[in-house]
């Protein structure tokens, strides 16, 4: 049984530079780490990949062979992958028997919601190698400070989470520069839990833009709720602490915690449970380190 997490988010949203520093991480606390470059737009890797779908294909390539743009170039390149799934599972076969495996996959986020190859892809490497995956998926935190965007990212995050149906992660990254472009209108919380997005209306109806979609904007806002699916953590890929948790909540979601674990159920459930940390706990000292104007948030 081997574990890894599937990467993915929107373009800039810090995918390899996460990459790039959980795979670090994990081999500082004693985890061999492959990582597995399945981007053909990514030709500037701050990491070494041990698989690389250059080696399979190029987009420069598609491009110009086939007159496609980079948005129908990465799709022609992903549903070559799929096609050619044998490759790729020739050059994680020998990977499987030490290594836990990151997937760094394209930004496209049609990939994710709307075209089946990228799942397809997935769901056959966990089939054929008995993967246990969790999509961690990517939102930049300052998309929070723009109500209408932080819609944007919700739908973006439920409709991936429906599509991909795997143990699924939402992280805000770079929350370290989320005061970069302003005060959030409300607490850290609120962003992160998802509870109560009626309060969101009021801030879109100052924007001119966003108050003429109103009716609309209020019903999705309704959909989101009615699952009851989305909610984030937050994530500094440079602050160890920050990175660290974020992996204890990978590690519960597919089961790594229990790899090594003999023991009878009552043992399962003492790690299942665990010691409780508090996310009203954690956000807030989130909120507290990283959002020095903690007090001027509206009630």
């Amino acid at each position: 049984m081997v574990f890894g997490q599937v990467v993915i988010g929107p373009p800039g949203s810090g995918k390899t530079t996460y990459c790039n520093g959980m795979s670090q991480f994990l081999n500082l606390i004693g985890r061999k780490v492959a990582v597995i470059n399945l981007d053909p737009a990514n030709d500037a890797l701050p990491y070494e990949c041990a698989v690389n779908i250059e080696d399979l294909i190029k987009l420069s390539d598609v491009m110009i062979e086939h007159s496609l743009g980079p948005n129908g170039g990465l799709v022609y390149c992903m549903d070559y992958l799929e096609k050619n799934i044998d490759w790729l599972q020739s050059k994680l076969e020998p990977l499987l028997k030490d290594h836990y495996l990151l997937f760094d996959f394209p930004g496209q986020v049609e990939l994710f919601f709307l075209h089946a190859n990228a799942k397809s892809v997935i769901m056959k490497l966990i089939k054929k190698l008995n993967l246990r995956l969790t999509a961690v998926h990517l939102v930049d935190a300052h998309l929070c400070s723009d109500p209408g965007k932080y819609v944007s990212a919700l739908l973006l995050s439920l409709s991936t989470m429906l599509h991909l149906e795997l143990p699924h992660v939402n992280v805000l990254s770079k929350i370290d520069l989320i005061e970069n472009y302003g005060n959030l209108a409300f607490n850290l919380d609120f962003y992160t839990d998802v509870q109560d997005l009626t309060y969101l209306h009021h801030h879109l109806d100052q924007d001119p833009r966003s108050a003429k979609y109103r009716k609309l904007t209020k019903e999705l806002c309704e959909v989101i709720e009615d699952y009851g699916l989305v909610n984030f953590t937050t994530l500094d890929i440079q602050d160890k602490e920050s990175v660290g948790n974020l992996v204890k909540l990978i590690d519960k979601s597919n089961g790594y915690i229990f790899a090594g674990i003999d023991g009878n159920a009552v043992e399962f459930s003492k790690i299942a449970v665990g010691p409780v940390d508090w996310d009203y706990y954690r956000v807030a000292a989130v909120q507290e380190k990283y959002m020095k104007d903690g007090d001027n948030f509206d009630d």
